[in-house]
């Protein structure tokens, strides 16, 4: 099984500036952000100077533990990021998110995944149908629904959070969407896929990035390492004869193999699994460097290669 680095496309509204001491400095669309990153072990290549003069710096509650924090604004911070209504649009091609920044250090947008809606728009012409079937489960924000949806695919769009799905509505009427552009559902992610199954739907491609914990609209209870192996068993009966699943991960301790496993009982199919990672600004004499970003797996049937 070979690994395989799935490195961010081009992103003209998005960069890594610099990483190390376990931070990373990026930019926004024109707002430079500060904010803790636990894998950027290694040490920093940007002066001082740089890093201080970020537009916007995350600051942990240690009341929280950790968990929580706050964004302190500099004397340079341009209007639309400051204060908590902060906010302001980052676009990848024709999709645009609403970039907030939360007190949980996200801001809305998952620049690595670029690399998985890519992919997600080079396969579509394979499945040989006009408007295949997408399926989007903890869907978040919606930019990967959006980028999808422009694309031609039919899709479906679940999650569990309704601020989430709020925020997902704005990126996608940013995007120039119609309200009915896409199926928004309210649901827990498994419950959901069992109704699909029993329904007798089928999908062309499925997308996962689930949490470690969270929780349904009901109360429902995910823990991945409890719930994802009947997920998948789920998704082995919603995917089309010709598909594609992509799972990603963040912040779990599992390894890619283990995905690899799961995801190779699936009839016919091809995997390859790797990590999604972020290309770093380029530094005279310096060789490149990637952020990691967390694991992903793609599974492909059916299909010709791209």
């Amino acid at each position: 099984m070979r690994q395989i680095l799935f490195e961010q496309p081009e992103f003209a509204d998005y960069e890594l500036v610099d990483s190390g001491a376990g931070e990373k400095l990026e930019r926004f669309a024109g707002v430079t952000l500060r904010r803790p990153d636990p894998q950027a072990l290694w040490r920093r290549r940007a002066p001082a100077s740089v890093w201080n003069a970020a537009h916007l710096t995350f600051e942990r509650d240690e009341a929280s533990g950790g968990k929580r924090g706050v964004w302190r604004a500099s004397k340079d911070a341009p209007q639309h990021a400051r204060g908590d209504n902060a906010q302001w649009p980052v676009r990848w091609r024709d999709a645009v998110c609403i970039v907030r920044p939360t007190p949980f250090k996200h801001v809305g947008l998952f620049p690595e995944q670029a690399a998985n809606w890519a992919w997600s728009i080079a396969v579509a012409r394979h499945f040989g149908v006009a408007r295949p079937r997408m399926l989007n489960l903890f869907g978040y924000t919606g930019v990967a629904s959006i980028v999808a949806a422009q694309a031609g695919y039919e899709v479906t769009h679940v999650d569990a959070s309704k601020t989430s799905l709020a925020w997902m509505k704005d990126d996608a009427r940013a995007s120039g969407l119609a309200d009915d552009a896409l199926r928004i559902v309210l649901e827990d992610a498994l419950a959901f896929a069992r109704r699909e199954v029993r329904r007798g739907a089928r999908y062309y491609a499925i997308l996962l990035d689930p949490p470690h914990y969270g929780r349904g609209p009901k109360g429902e209870v995910w823990q991945f390492e409890e719930h994802l192996a009947p997920l998948l068993e789920q998704c082995r009966a919603l995917l089309a004869e010709r598909a594609i699943l992509v799972l990603s991960t963040y912040a779990i301790g599992f390894s890619p193999l283990a995905f690899h496993n799961l995801l190779s009982e699936f009839d016919g199919a091809e995997v390859e699994t790797g990590e999604l990672a972020l290309r770093e600004r380029e530094f005279p004499g310096e060789p490149t460097r990637y952020l990691p970003c967390g694991f992903c797996a793609r599974l492909r049937r059916g299909l010709d290669a791209d």
